[in-house]
């Protein structure tokens, strides 16, 4: 369905971006943001599903400061490397790629971010500084950042995610009271992914129907306007 585009940065940085348009007149945007493994196979059909259900959706591949097409799968090799780009890059210029992404899809509508894993932690930061209507963050950790959400933030983590335990996601409810957070029972990180061991069916299908509620809300203003539900 998407394709790639050139974006530029305000500090002259060219990179690509996977872009997806829906079917008819957007909704609004989404920008969804890499895991550490790039703008691989799965964050492309994420980004395709996004705009199957009507929104301008973008991927922009963060990783292009390094190197252009870095793609990875999900072996533990593969996984090192990929931390490896994220030290790699300054936090202020991964934000200007961000915020050429949200400004080339601005005239769709509201825009929604949606990040995963690194991409979960970057979602909460565009909330903190960027233009946007929501932010969805799935197993990110944003860590202390010293600044809180301009705009309503929704959080899917699993109870079995070893690298992000509970009683930081308890932390992290504490940082952040009037944050949306669910926890997904007996899911693993990277839950989501339907390329990775740890993908559970269930919690992803809910944790999307969640997350489709929650952008019709903040990008257009339609769907149920309701109190969170119970964790899964």
């Amino acid at each position: 369905m998407g394709d790639y585009t050139t974006l530029m940065a305000r500090d002259g940085h060219e990179f690509q971006a996977y872009l997806a348009a829906p079917p008819g007149r957007p909704h609004g945007a989404v920008v969804v943001i890499q895991e550490i493994f790039g703008v691989n196979r799965h964050i492309r059909s994420l980004t395709d599903g996004f705009a199957a259900e009507g929104y301008t959706a973008i991927a922009p591949a963060l990783f292009d400061r390094i190197r252009r097409g870095i793609e990875l799968g999900y072996g533990d090799a593969e996984r090192d490397e990929g931390r490896g780009y994220v030290q790699q890059l300054k936090p202020e210029e991964t934000l200007k790629d961000l915020a050429a992404a949200v400004a080339v899809v601005r005239h769709s509508g509201r825009i929604g971010t949606v990040g995963y894993c690194w991409g979960g932690a970057l979602s909460y930061r565009a909330a903190c500084e960027l233009p946007i209507a929501g932010a969805v963050v799935y197993y990110g950790n944003p860590r202390d950042s010293g600044k809180q959400p301009k705009c309503p933030v929704m959080y899917h983590f699993g109870s079995a995610d070893k690298s992000i335990p509970l009683d930081e996601v308890e932390r992290l409810k504490a940082a952040h009271p009037q944050g949306i957070f669910y926890v997904y029972d007996g899911a693993g990180h990277g839950f989501n992914c339907d390329l990775r061991p740890s993908y559970d069916a269930a919690a992803a299908a809910l944790a999307r129907r969640r997350t489709l509620d929650f952008l019709a809300r903040r990008l257009t203003g339609e769907g149920r306007v309701q109190p969170p539900e119970p964790d899964a």
